[in-house]
C-alpha cells in the first residue's frame, strides 16, 4: 500500500497533473468563498473542463475544488460574518467576533491550519479504511446494496428537521424521475410522454446542475435589492499577518479537540448526503460540551474554530470513502465526481481499488498534495478574495449560468440536456419556494436506477422477497433505515412539543 501511494504521489507531482489540481484548488477557494455559490455551484463549472482530460486528471482538479472550497468558506464566515459554502456556517460563531475584535488574521489562519490538520487525518481515514471497506462490500449482492440504498434513502430524508414527510416526498420524487425513459435492466420504454428525447431516459448531472445551480441562483435573484457590495473595513484597517508557529501551536496543543473534531467529520462523510454543515455544526457542538469555559463560545474563541474548520475538511476524506467503496456519492460534490468517472467508462463500487488501482492511488495523492496547495493559495490571496465577493451578483450570476448551460450541453452535445436542466430549475425553485429538501430529490435521481435494477436482480436472483430481512447484512442495513425513521419520527414529535411549549409559556 504504501509503495502504490509513493508511485501516486510521484505521478501526481507531474505537472500535468499538478496544474489541474492546483487550479482546482484554487477555483474551489474563490468558490467556497462566494457566498450563494458553494462547492457545488464550483465543481458543476469545472466540470466540463474536464472532459477533454485524461480520469486521473479530471479527478485531481475536482478533487482540489472539494478540498479547497470546504477551506474557501472560512474567509467571508471570518471577515464577513457570511458563510461561503453551507460547510462554514459554525465557523462564523467565533471567526467573525474575533476578526470583529482586531484579530481577523489569527482568527483566519486558526481556520487555514484547522482545515490542513483535519484534512490531513481524513485522508489518513481515506487511505486506510478504503480497502478494507470495498473487501467488506464484495460480500454484498443485489439485496445488500438495495438495503444500503435504501438506507442512504432514509437517512437523508430523515434528517430534515422541517418536515419528515416532504423529505420522504422529495425522494420519492426523485425516484420517479429515474423511472422515466427505458427500463435498466430490459431496456425496454416506459413512461416517455411520446418524447424521443425521453427514451433515454433523463441524465443526472443536468438536473443537478438544474436543480442546485439554476434554481440557487433564481432564489438569490429574488433577494437582490439594490447595491450588493459588501464592505470590507476589516480588511482595510488591520492586517492579516501572523506568527505562524503560534497560531499552529494554539491548534495541535489541543489535541483532543482536533482528534474528536476530525472524526466527527469523517463520520458525517461516511454516511451519504448528510454533508460538511451538518459536520460543522456538529463538531462546534460537542467541543462547546467539552470545553471548560463554554461560555466563551460566541465571543470568538479559538476552540470553536479548529473544531469547524478541521470538521468539515476532515468530512471531504469521509466522502471520498464512499464513493470509492461502495460507489454511493457522500453528497452533491461527490455525485459530480461520480458523473465524471461514468463519463470516462469508470465503475466506482467495491472493485474500483482492484480494477483502478493507479487511478485510486492518484486520487489519495491528489488529495493530500492539495492540502499543501490550498495553504498556499489562502496564504498568497486571502487578503484579496474577499474583494472578489464584492463583485455584484447582477455580473456574476449570468456567468454562472452560461457555464452551466455548456456544461449540460457538453456532456453528449445535445440540446435536450439543456432542456432538462431549464425543466429541472423551475422544479427546483418550486421545491425551495415550497419547502421540500433537495437534497433527497437529488439523491432519489442518483440512487433510483440502482435500486430498480438491484430490485429486479434480486428477484429474477431468488424470488423469495424474504431473503432481503433473512440475509444478514441485508436485513441490518434495513433494521436501520427503520430506525433512522424512527428517530427522526421522535425527534420530529419533540421538536414540535418543544415549540408547543414555548408558545404556551409565550402566552403568559
Amino acid at each position: 500500500m504504501y509503495e502504490l501511494l509513493a508511485a501516486g504521489l510521484v505521478n501526481v507531482a507531474q505537472w500535468k497533473y499538478l496544474l489541474p489540481l492546483f487550479l482546482g484548488t484554487l477555483a474551489g477557494v474563490i468558490g467556497g468563498a462566494l457566498p450563494g455559490v458553494t462547492i457545488t455551484m464550483t465543481i458543476i463549472v469545472v466540470l466540463p473542463f474536464t472532459f477533454g482530460l485524461d480520469p486521473l486528471q479530471g479527478l485531481a482538479a475536482m478533487t482540489g475544488v472539494y478540498v479547497g472550497g470546504s477551506a474557501g468558506g472560512l474567509v467571508t464566515a471570518v471577515l464577513l460574518g457570511i458563510p461561503g459554502t453551507p460547510s462554514a456556517i459554525a465557523t462564523t460563531f467565533d471567526g467573525h467576533p474575533m476578526a470583529k475584535k482586531g484579530e481577523p488574521g489569527r482568527a483566519i489562519w486558526l481556520g487555514i491550519w484547522a482545515s490542513f490538520f483535519g484534512g490531513l487525518l481524513g485522508g489518513l481515514f481515506l487511505i486506510l479504511a478504503t480497502g478494507p471497506l470495498a473487501r467488506f462490500a464484495l460480500q454484498f449482492g443485489p439485496w445488500e446494496f438495495f438495503s444500503l440504498f435504501v438506507l442512504a434513502l432514509s437517512m437523508v430524508a430523515g434528517l430534515v428537521e422541517s418536515s419528515l414527510l416532504k423529505g420522504l416526498l422529495a425522494g420519492a420524487f426523485g425516484l420517479i424521475v429515474t423511472v422515466l425513459g427505458s427500463d435498466p435492466i430490459l431496456g425496454s420504454p416506459r413512461l416517455t410522454l411520446g418524447l424521443d428525447a425521453l427514451e433515454g431516459g433523463v441524465q443526472f448531472l443536468p438536473v443537478l446542475i438544474g436543480v442546485f445551480a439554476f434554481a440557487q441562483i433564481m432564489a438569490d435573484v429574488e433577494k437582490m435589492r439594490g447595491a450588493e457590495r459588501v464592505g470590507d473595513a476589516v480588511i482595510r484597517a488591520t492586517t492579516l499577518a501572523v506568527a505562524q508557529g503560534k497560531v499552529v501551536w494554539e491548534i495541535l496543543s489541543r489535541p483532543f479537540l482536533l482528534l474528536w473534531s476530525s472524526f466527527i467529520g469523517v463520520l458525517i462523510g461516511v454516511l451519504p448526503a448528510i454533508g460538511g454543515s451538518a459536520a460543522n455544526i456538529m463538531a462546534y457542538d460537542q467541543a462547546k460540551k467539552f470545553s471548560k469555559h463554554p461560555e466563551r463560545f460566541g465571543k470568538g474563541t479559538p476552540e470553536g474554530i479548529i473544531a469547524s474548520e478541521s470538521s468539515n475538511n476532515a468530512n471531504v476524506g469521509g466522502s471520498l470513502v464512499t464513493i470509492m467503496a461502495f460507489g454511493i456519492p457522500g453528497d452533491a460534490v461527490t455525485a459530480v465526481m461520480l458523473g465524471a468517472l461514468t463519463i470516462h467508462g469508470i465503475q466506482s463500487g467495491p472493485l474500483f481499488i482492484a480494477q483502478n488501482t493507479q487511478l485510486a492511488y492518484g486520487i489519495f495523492a491528489a488529495y493530500l498534495i492539495a492540502h499543501p496547495l490550498m495553504v498556499l493559495i489562502m496564504g498568497v490571496g486571502a487578503r484579496w478574495m474577499v474583494r472578489v465577493v464584492s463583485v455584484p451578483k447582477a455580473a456574476l450570476f449570468p456567468v454562472v449560468l452560461v457555464l452551466c448551460t455548456v456544461g449540460a450541453y457538453a456532456l453528449n452535445n445535445t440540446m435536450t440536456n439543456v432542456h432538462v436542466l431549464a425543466a429541472f430549475g423551475v422544479v427546483g425553485y418550486a421545491m425551495v419556494k415550497f419547502g421540500f429538501p433537495l437534497a433527497p430529490f437529488i439523491l432519489g435521481v442518483i440512487l433510483g436506477d440502482e435500486i430498480e435494477r438491484n430490485l429486479v436482480r434480486a428477484i429474477m436472483t431468488d424470488a423469495d422477497p424474504w431473503l432481503f430481512v433473512t440475509r444478514p447484512i441485508s436485513g441490518a442495513l434495513l433494521a436501520l433505515s427503520v430506525a433512522s425513521i424512527a428517530a427522526a419520527l421522535w425527534q420530529h414529535w419533540r421538536h414540535q412539543k418543544r415549540v408547543a411549549s414555548a408558545e404556551d409559556a409565550a402566552d403568559f
